[in-house]
C-alpha cells in the first residue's frame, strides 16, 4: 500500500526541544512557567495584540469570552453554523442559546446580511443577542467591513473565532485582533501546535487577567486555597508552551508552505473544470490555506465528492468533508437558525485535501492524479 498523505499533520522544527529541554532542566513541568510567560508574550508581539492568555485549547479560550460577556442561561449567542462544533458547544455551557447564521459565497464565512436579520428578528422578539462569534474558517477571513459595523450598530460584542486563523489577514490586519476577544487553536492539525492548546486574546487586559485565574481553578490571592469563584482546569503547561514557542519561531515559513501547496493544488487541478477552490474574494483577504478546500461541481456526471473522497481513500490519502453546517447537526436541529442554502451546499459538494506544510510537491501529485482518476 501506497504511503499515507494526511491532511493536515504536526510539523516539527527541532526548534521547539531548546524550550522542552528548558522545561526539563528547570523542572517546570507543571502549568504556568516562564514558556508560558514567554509564549503568550511571543503571540502577542507577532499578532501585535496587547493581551494573550494560553489556554489548554480553543474551545477552553471561546468558553471563557463567554464568561468574560457574563453569558448566562436565558440569553442568545448568534454564531456562524460553517464551523466545528468547538465553536458553539460552549454558548450550550453557558445555559445560553445559540442562534445560527449562514455563510455567504466569497468567503463562506458569515453572511452579513442574515446576521443583521437575524438581530432585527431577535430583538423584534425581546432577545437581543448578547455576543456574535464570527468564524475565519480553513483560514480565509471573514467579511469584516461588513461584519463589524452592524455589531458596532446593534452594540453587540464580538469574539472572533480565528482558531483556523493564525497569520491569516484582513486588510493588513491579523485575523483575531478585530473583535472585543479574539481565540486561538494549536491543535495537532493546525498551522502551529502545542500539542493541544489555544489562546484568548484581547486589548482589555482585565478580561485576559481574570480568564488566566479563572483557567487555573479560580484560586485566590491567599496563603490556603481561597475560591470566591467558579473556575476551570484550562491553562496550557509549560511543557507544551515550549513546543508553541519553537513553533512560532518558524510560522511565516509554515504559512508560506500552504499557500505554496494551494497554488500547486490549483496548478495540478486547472484543467478540470468540474473543481472549484475556496479564493481569496479581493486584495483585503490574506489566507494562511490552513487547508486547502475545493468544491466538486458534478453537475449530473458519474462522480461527486464522496466518489472522489473515497477514491482518494483506497489509495491512502486522507480527505475530509467539509464542516457539517451546526443547524444541520442533530444536537443543534432544534436552535434558531437563519438560513441560506449556502452552507448546506458547500457541505455536500466541498472536500478538504492533504495540506500539511510537510507535504512534498509529488505528495500533492499523488493527490491531483487521484482526483483526476475519479473523474475520468
Amino acid at each position: 500500500m501506497n504511503t499515507r498523505i494526511h491532511l493536515s499533520s504536526p510539523h516539527m522544527s527541532g526548534e521547539e526541544q531548546k524550550y522542552i529541554k528548558e522545561a526539563f532542566d528547570q523542572n517546570w513541568i507543571a502549568p504556568l512557567g516562564p514558556n508560558v510567560d514567554g509564549f503568550e508574550q511571543e503571540i502577542g508581539q507577532y499578532l501585535s495584540v496587547k493581551h494573550v492568555a494560553a489556554l489548554s485549547s480553543g474551545t477552553a479560550a471561546i468558553h471563557l469570552a463567554l464568561i468574560m460577556l457574563n453569558i448566562s442561561p436565558g440569553d442568545e449567542v448568534l454564531a456562524s453554523s460553517f464551523t466545528f462544533s468547538a465553536t458553539v458547544n460552549p454558548v450550550v455551557y453557558q445555559g445560553a442559546t445559540p442562534v445560527l447564521i449562514d455563510s455567504e459565497a466569497d468567503s463562506w464565512n458569515m453572511d452579513p446580511e442574515l446576521l443583521e436579520e437575524a438581530i432585527i428578528d431577535r430583538i423584534r422578539k425581546n432577545k437581543k443577542p448578547k455576543a456574535i462569534i464570527i468564524v475565519h474558517l480553513y483560514g480565509m477571513p471573514a467579511n469584516l467591513d461588513r461584519l463589524l459595523p452592524i455589531a458596532e450598530k446593534y452594540e453587540i460584542p464580538v469574539i472572533e473565532d480565528a482558531a483556523e486563523a493564525l497569520g491569516s489577514k484582513y486588510n493588513g490586519k491579523y485575523c483575531g485582533t478585530f473583535g472585543l476577544m479574539g481565540i486561538l487553536s494549536f491543535n495537532g492539525n493546525k498551522i502551529i501546535t502545542t500539542s493541544g492548546g489555544g489562546a484568548l486574546l484581547s486589548e482589555n487586559e482585565g478580561f485576559i487577567q481574570l480568564a488566566r485565574k479563572l483557567s487555573t481553578q479560580a484560586r485566590d490571592n491567599a496563603p490556603h486555597y481561597e475560591h470566591t469563584m467558579i473556575g476551570y482546569n484550562y491553562r496550557l503547561s509549560n511543557v507544551l508552551a515550549g513546543i508553541g514557542r519553537g513553533q512560532l519561531e518558524v510560522i511565516n515559513e509554515r504559512i508560506a508552505a500552504h499557500r505554496k501547496n494551494n497554488q500547486l493544488y490549483r496548478s495540478c487541478l486547472a484543467d478540470i473544470p468540474e473543481i472549484s477552490f475556496l479564493t481569496e474574494p479581493h486584495e483585503k483577504y490574506f489566507s494562511n490555506f490552513w487547508l486547502t478546500t475545493i468544491l466538486v461541481n458534478d453537475s449530473g456526471k458519474n462522480f461527486n465528492r464522496e466518489s472522489i473522497r473515497l477514491k482518494l481513500n483506497d489509495d491512502n490519502i486522507d480527505s475530509r468533508p467539509l464542516w457539517k453546517p451546526m443547524h444541520l447537526q442533530p444536537v443543534f436541529i432544534n436552535m434558531p437558525a437563519y438560513t441560506n442554502g449556502i452552507s448546506a451546499k458547500l457541505f455536500e459538494k466541498g472536500l478538504c485535501l492533504p495540506s500539511a506544510s510537510n507535504l512534498k510537491p509529488e505528495d500533492i501529485e499523488r493527490v491531483a492524479d487521484k482526483i483526476r482518476e475519479s473523474i475520468k
